[in-house]
């Protein structure tokens, strides 16, 4: 599959402007938070998880991964995935406290996002937004349109990131819940997304024209390939690329969704309830001593 693929190019397959776009947004990040002569620099963890995230923003937008999302369903959702349950994580993490309180003190925007990121609130936006985005209307759509692409995954990004806020605040006077009600607030976001990755995956014809050669398969390239180079190509259809047949890749990117996000769930419940678990351990009483 990879030597088919270099056929699209090395600014398809490497993005050397997205490229560009990390390596300034990296040096910005040193100059911002690492660099400083105020005492108010990032701890070493801080700067692991900001560069961590950028990283695999990287990989999953601008390596030959984006390129595979608009050919394979399956890629697209592994991207998905990363994108939206580990990266915003990695960005909260990365970036310091007085970051995170300059921006919920701006008038307009604070009070909307003190707003949004009440659990419910934000529980419901994200997975409302994903299960949208994911209605075959609204997806082939948006993949055929580079400006409804844009701002279509960019706002399901930022549900994604006041999603996680409740449990990943750094904010003191946000971080309301407890141990008890993070667990349930994760498993509640797994129970929500559900619904969506279910239909996908019994899905018995294909949803989605973007992954069919007489759908608009050569419109979703066309937003990350070059034009001068897709219109010197010969293509027949994805499958040109893909071993699996269009209902084959359409289950197995619902199954690969759903695995990741499961992953990534049980990770997080387990670094909140162990912790959790063992300091009630050390609240319970000895019993008394038989005299």
């Amino acid at each position: 599959m990879w030597q088919q693929l270099q056929i699209f190019g090395f600014r398809a397959l490497w993005s050397p402007y997205f490229a560009l776009f990390i390596a300034l947004l990296s040096i910005a990040y040193f100059l911002i938070f690492i660099n400083r002569k105020d005492g108010r620099n990032v701890t070493l963890e801080q700067s692991v998880s900001f560069y961590t995230g950028i990283i695999l923003l990287y990989l999953i937008k601008g390596s030959p991964v984006d390129l595979l999302s608009h050919i394979m369903f399956t890629a697209h959702m592994v991207q998905m995935a990363l994108y939206y349950l580990l990266f915003p994580i990695l960005i909260i993490k990365g970036l310091p406290k007085w970051f995170w309180q300059g921006i919920f003190d701006l008038k307009i925007i604070g009070s909307i996002l003190r707003l949004l990121t009440k659990p419910l609130i934000a529980l419901l936006l994200f997975n409302g937004l994903f299960s949208f985005y994911h209605i075959p209307v609204i997806f082939d759509f948006a993949k055929g349109n580079e400006i409804a692409h844009a701002s279509i995954t960019g706002i399901i990004l930022i549900a994604a990131f006041i999603m996680w806020w409740p449990i990943f605040t750094p904010l003191k006077e946000m971080d309301k819940l407890s141990p008890l009600l993070k667990i349930g607030y994760i498993v509640a976001n797994g129970v929500l997304i559900t619904p969506a990755c279910a239909l996908i995956i019994f899905a018995t014809t294909g949803l989605y024209s973007t992954y069919g050669a007489s759908g608009g398969w050569i419109q979703a390239l066309a937003l990350c390939v070059p034009l001068d180079v897709l219109s010197g190509l010969s293509l027949s259809g994805p499958e040109m690329f893909s071993p699996l047949g269009l209902v084959e890749d359409q289950q197995l990117g619902g199954i690969l969704m759903k695995i990741t996000q499961e992953i990534i769930y049980g990770i997080l419940l387990a670094k909140i309830f162990f912790p959790w678990f063992r300091s009630g351990e050390n609240k319970i009483d000895p019993l008394p001593a038989h005299e």
